[in-house]
């Protein structure tokens, strides 16, 4: 079969098998066709796009991309051929998949200050950090339902410790103002107009401002990142702990509020020899951190031991694990380059993979969670960019922030939410990740 379509060419014709793992009606049929050899990606998502609406008139256009022997094809299939080596008098399998780009733009949801931190690691809501020092509880686009009151600075991190709980929800927070709060959220609490929550654990030991704050899986402890250069370990239970904890009652209006806890650190963590700028917490015993003294460590929770230091030359801002075995580690900071490091490697410390599109700092990136390939990054330029570990160049570049983008993550495996220096937080949907 032959297929000519709208292309114009006097290229060389090749000899290709279409294959996917999507189901129906996204197959199309087994057999060989000769090609233009110089399609490009847009050129064979046309193709793919005419076979599937032969016979079938209500077929609607989907953007698809390509992968050769595990590559994702961005260049002209000649081209990408000859680079790599492949020769083109055989029939070429190339298998397709849904493009990964965002389908839909929400109304954002505006802030009054910079939005500077945002998770959306639960499917039921967004929980968002603001300069103005108050975090959000986001359940859609527009529609904030709670509103966390107490930092006396602006909140730097937030994270959803519990993500996974069917109702009540711990949601720590951290702020400028050198502490970190625990705030308990309900997910069947319906509400019309924002309530305000107040923390139930106020967690003081920081001599700084605390960068950045991660949750062990089990829930039962968090650590912060801070310009003190330490890494600080609180538990996140209710209950009080001999010489760790003491009560305060403060009076308002000559009435008391409610008692909060103030609790001291379990453990810290120290080496870094400055700020430390982000941490994270993927398996029980290991804790990742990243610092503006050029490192990214790997320490052991139980003896405090750091596993390893790998230095790039650069002051890093952000960290994510993830990846295949869940074990990469992706990091950015004060250029326009993420960098991936595979510490399962001895006796290296150079990145694997490095990704350099945006033109100023990287301000966040973040693997996506049922993916070994996928990840987003986000950048002092105003863009968030998604990328793919088979392809040099970014998947999709979604610019909808008119200022600095401070945050991002993934949202409900689909959707890229990202805060800015815009005060808005951005909701970017329909995006199919295979």
């Amino acid at each position: 079969m032959d297929i000519d379509g709208d292309f114009e060419d006097t290229s060389r014709r090749i000899q290709v098998r279409f294959i996917t793992k999507l189901k129906a009606p996204f197959k199309v049929p087994a057999n060989a066709i000769a090609i233009p050899s110089n399609l490009t990606r847009l050129g064979l998502s046309t193709v793919v796009n005419n076979l599937l609406s032969a016979g079938n008139p209500e077929w609607e256009e989907e953007p698809f991309d390509f992968l050769i022997d595990g590559e994702l094809v961005r260049m002209s299939l000649e081209k990408f051929l000859l680079a790599k080596g492949i020769s083109a008098e055989k029939t070429l399998e190339i298998e397709y998949f849904k493009a990964v780009a965002p389908r839909r733009e929400e109304e954002p949801s505006v802030h009054d200050d910079w939005v500077s931190a945002v998770d959306g690691s639960c499917p039921g809501f967004i929980l968002t950090g603001c300069y103005d020092g108050l975090g959000r509880v986001w359940e859609s686009a527009g529609l904030c339902t709670h509103i966390l009151e107490g930092h006396s600075d602006a909140i730097s991190s937030v994270c959803i410790v519990n993500p996974g709980e069917a109702t009540n929800v711990t949601l720590a927070t951290a702020s400028k103002d050198r502490t970190l709060r625990l705030w308990k959220y309900s997910k069947d609490d319906r509400v019309k107009n924002p309530t305000k929550l107040r923390p139930f654990k106020i967690l003081k030991g920081h001599r700084l401002s605390v960068q950045s704050v991660a949750s062990q899986k089990s829930g039962h402890l968090i650590c912060s990142g801070s310009w003190d250069h330490t890494i600080k370990l609180w538990r996140t239970d209710e209950h009080q702990s001999e010489g760790d904890v003491s009560i305060k009652k403060r009076k308002m209006n000559n009435k008391a509020e409610e008692s909060q806890l103030e609790e001291d650190s379990v453990a810290t963590l120290d080496g870094h020899s400055q700020s430390v700028s982000s941490v994270a917490w993927p398996k029980h015993e290991e804790i990742y951190s990243v610092s503006w003294d050029h490192s990214v460590r790997k320490w052991d929770v139980e003896t405090g031991n750091v596993l390893f230091n790998h230095v790039c030359g650069k002051a890093l801002n952000c960290l994510d694990i993830g990846g295949e075995g869940s074990s990469l580690i992706a990091a950015g900071g004060s250029d326009p380059t993420i960098r991936i490091w595979d510490p399962r490697k001895p006796g290296t410390s150079s990145p694997i993979f490095q990704f350099s599109s945006h033109t100023s700092w990287v301000s966040a990136c973040k693997w996506h969670e049922k993916s070994w390939f996928h990840l987003l990054s986000a950048s002092y330029d105003g863009k968030v960019m998604l990328w793919d570990l088979r392809t040099a160049w970014p998947l999709a570049v979604i610019d909808s922030h008119k200022d600095k983008v401070l945050s991002a993550d993934w949202w409900k495996d689909d959707s890229v939410v990202s805060g800015g220096a815009d005060s808005k937080l951005h909701i970017s949907s329909g995006i199919y990740v295979s």
